[in-house]
């Protein structure tokens, strides 16, 4: 590690704290991380101190467990699952503390899998974690999801460069999508931020009736409900605190009416999804729900995907990303959703953010799929935006107006 590797590994840390969780004096956090991640956690946990936090505390996994356990676990055990992990992240959510998440799982780590293990373990997980991500999603409190560039995924990401090279440029790129290249990455990102918030309010402004996505296999319209709301960047929180939940972030973003979906969607780039990857994909929808889906590589695995429970078939995400966005400008493909969904247009099927729809923070699951919200253990996005998508805002009398030409804002 290069002294200059290490300063900026510090100042990742540090806009974290500040900027992505804006942690305030007297909080907690939990540091959910893989076992790689522990210099950048350890960094993480002394900005929090220096901020005033009380107690910064990390739940570790490491993916390699996970590869053990479907190659030598018995055919009847993957539906068994420890509840404690679940346990510490509700005791900081229910009281106001701060939640982080950090990834960088090699996307390629569980491809020789059954898919039938997977999708069992997955439908397990949401189930489980189902009140804490309603929490999350929710912004209950202050959260903050981040990469750390593990040997395994800059491998994928790098495959022709040596090993130490890989990391290095990895970690080059995720530096460059969090703004730490900028004199000033603090205002960087306050300039963003506000750029952002002027996305929103236009688009709040106009209360389209659907968006109507075109471009290759794509001939797409998206229902919105009524009083929806757009967020993107900064965004306030039940605990008081305004956090940016994804670093980095490039998208605005609402809720699709559940019902309201209708045409054929294909994906622009390959979908990372439990350890696997799916790839070439499309999906058609008629009144909200997928009716047909095809895959070259993964098909089994986004069945899956869709069949996890009854909302899981219907969108729950839908975002706007220009294609000229700072990190599609890098033309990597990271194989990582956090990344690559703020490179391009994306949806995400499964469960809908209730804050984007107004006054249904509190409504029980009947009440918000009243309002057009899906609810679902599983939230999945995939990225379908490129330099050759349009996008229309449609008016309810029909009426189109041109949001996007050539994947940019017009």
């Amino acid at each position: 590690m290069t002294p200059e590797f290490d300063r900026a590994l510090d100042a990742y840390a540090e806009l974290i704290i500040k900027v992505g969780l804006n942690l305030r004096a007297g909080q907690r956090l939990i540091i959910r991380a893989p076992l790689e991640s522990a210099p950048l956690v350890r960094r993480v946990a002394a900005h929090a101190y220096d901020g005033g936090a009380r107690l910064v505390e990390a739940l570790w996994n490491d993916p390699q467990m996970a590869l053990v356990r479907f190659t030598h676990a018995p055919d009847d055990s993957f539906t068994e699952h420890s509840t404690w992990p679940l346990q510490a992240g509700l005791e900081y959510a229910e009281n106001g503390h701060a939640y982080l998440s950090i990834g960088g799982v090699d996307p390629d780590l569980l491809k020789d899998v059954d898919p039938a293990r997977l999708a069992t373990v997955q439908r397990t997980e949401g189930r489980l974690y189902a009140p804490l991500s309603r929490l999350i999603s929710g912004d209950a409190v202050n959260w903050c999801v981040v990469g750390y560039a593990t040997p395994g995924w800059a491998a994928r990401v790098f495959p022709d460069s040596s090993p130490d090279e890989q990391q290095k440029r990895l970690w080059d790129a995720i530096f460059k999508t969090v703004r730490l290249d900028a004199p000033d990455p603090v205002a960087a990102w306050q300039a963003h931020v506000d750029d952002l918030a002027a996305r929103t309010a236009y688009l709040n402004d106009k209360q389209y009736h659907a968006l109507h996505f075109r471009g290759p296999g794509t001939d797409l319209t998206v229902g919105l409900p009524d009083n929806h709301r757009w967020l993107g960047g900064a965004a306030p929180t039940g605990n008081g605190i305004t956090n940016i939940a994804n670093v980095p972030t490039e998208e605005v973003f609402t809720a699709p009416h559940r019902n309201r979906v209708d045409g054929v969607v294909t994906a622009s780039m390959p979908l990372s999804y439990g350890g696997n990857l799916v790839e070439n994909f499309s999906l058609t929808f008629e009144g909200g729900r997928v009716v047909a889906l095809r895959a070259e590589k993964g098909e089994a695995l986004l069945r899956s995907l869709v069949e996890t429970d009854e909302g899981s078939a219907r969108l729950g995400e839908v975002a706007l990303v220009p294609a000229s966005s700072p990190i599609s400008k890098l033309g990597i493909l990271f194989y990582n959703t956090l990344y690559d969904e703020n490179a391009a247009s994306h949806v995400a099927l499964g469960r809908a953010y209730r804050n984007c729809i107004a006054n249904c923070e509190e409504l029980d699951d009947d009440a918000f799929a009243g309002r057009g919200g899906n609810t679902s253990n599983t939230h999945v996005d995939f990225m379908i935006g490129s330099p050759q998508m349009d996008v229309d805002g449609l008016m309810e009398d029909g009426t189109a107006e041109a949001l996007m030409r050539a994947g940019e804002w017009v």
